[in-house]
């Protein structure tokens, strides 16, 4: 048997290094030192348990992305703080995964609230309701569902959250949120994905926090593309709207390569996904380019990230983001740019870097997002760069800063 005060050491001592690197409200620390992650993942080790990190929970035979899995501690804490549960409330979770999210959701609403939370999978559903019966929340309602429809018969819902990536907003979703309610989900466009907070206004979801994140992406949702270039060695991953010809760029990687530099350096730790989010804001050419090991072999030049990378695409070119250590500035050694293929590689490479510069100039920016059903009439849209989804339509716009 698992000697208990040492399991609850460890537990104690994962939400001290969550809380270290974020401050978390305060009922959400106390549901995450309270909930025991252990009984919802029997047979692991405690420590494997409470260490931050995915554990996945059903495989995929026809994929390297597992079905279901327990996510990282650290984004399930983030994830709470940004759905701002309160007692009482009605919450609905989209991918039941261990049930352990669902017991956290239910000390956050309390004996007065209700937690209902859906899967596709018979399996992953069977193994919630096990593990949240062990854990003493009996009183959590799991449903074997299609997360796409949500589930109707218990709307409406204050607070709605997906723990699987998500492509588009389902308009199941939106008449099952009661207005003023709150939905956080991980949203995926032009190839990355932001764990999105949002709030109901009417006809109307505005985002008031927006975190990087990575999820298993929900079954029945094909708003992405992927391409293969160079024998396969080069992924483009791509949304649906984008015009992305694979004959067009067959050869884009025999042609002459372009490499253009920005001014903006960056620290050994510190992150630049923002340059992507900064993109999509404007650029509808932006996707996610995967490198593999043996293009980079072939002499492709290596992106910023080999396996997810920002990547500007037109007709029978492209760009992307690169880094270098060049070790001119002791505290920032690494200067980023772009590298360019193709007739237009040099057109896409400059508009790369000034999506750095810009990104440079203000690094902690995060746009406001809003959005919209998608037959909404582009008059009634606010200002902003608008994407176009199956159920939604999207609009991103930054805050002009003043002079």
């Amino acid at each position: 048997m698992n000697n208990t005060p040492a399991v609850d050491d460890l537990r104690n001592q994962l939400v001290d290094e969550i809380i270290a690197e974020r401050p978390l409200p305060s009922a959400v620390e106390l549901a995450l030192r309270t909930v025991r992650r252990e009984l919802h993942l029997p047979g692991l080790d405690p420590a494997e348990a409470y260490a931050d990190r995915a554990v996945s929970i059903k495989e995929n035979p026809n994929g390297p992305l597992p079905l279901s899995c327990a996510s990282v501690p650290t984004t399930v804490a983030m994830m709470l703080a940004q759905l701002d549960v309160q007692p009482g409330d009605h919450v609905l979770e989209i991918g039941a995964g261990t049930g352990y999210n669902a017991a956290l959701l239910a000390e956050l609403v309390g004996p007065d609230g209700r937690v209902t939370t859906i899967d596709i999978d018979s399996d992953v559903a069977l193994h919630a309701r096990d593990a949240l019966n062990r854990a003493g929340y009996e009183h959590v309602r799991v449903m074997e569902r299609d997360g796409l429809k949500g589930a109707p018969e218990h709307a409406p819902y204050d607070r709605i959250v997906a723990t699987v990536g998500v492509w588009d907003v389902p308009a199941t979703w939106w008449q099952q949120l009661d207005d003023g309610g709150r939905l956080v989900l991980p949203l995926r466009w032009r190839g990355q994905t932001r764990s999105v907070a949002l709030t109901r206004h009417g006809n109307t979801l505005v985002s008031d926090d927006m975190e990087l994140c990575g999820f298993v992406p929900i079954i029945g949702q094909e708003g992405e593309r992927t391409i293969e270039l160079a024998n396969g060695t080069v992924r483009l991953h791509h949304d649906r709207d984008q015009p992305v010809d694979p004959d067009l760029l067959g050869d884009v990687f025999s042609t002459p390569l372009t490499e253009l530099w920005s001014d903006a350096r960056v620290g050994s730790q510190e992150t630049f996904d923002g340059i992507w989010l900064r993109s999509t804001a404007s650029d509808d050419t932006v996707c996610r380019i995967e490198v593999t090991g043996l293009a980079l072999e072939d002499g492709v030049r290596r992106p910023a990230i080999p396996g997810r990378s920002p990547a500007l695409v037109s007709g029978n070119s492209l760009a992307y983001l690169i880094a270098e250590r060049d070790n001119a500035d002791p505290v920032r050694p690494a200067r980023l740019g772009a590298a360019g293929y193709g007739p237009d590689g040099p057109v896409l490479a400059r508009s790369l870097v000034a999506h750095i510069s810009t990104w440079s100039a203000d690094r902690t920016a995060v746009p406001r997002m809003t959005i919209h059903p998608a037959d909404t009439l582009l008059d009634d849209l606010p200002t902003g760069h608008d994407i176009l989804k199956e159920d939604s339509r999207i609009v991103l716009a930054y805050e002009q800063k003043s002079e």
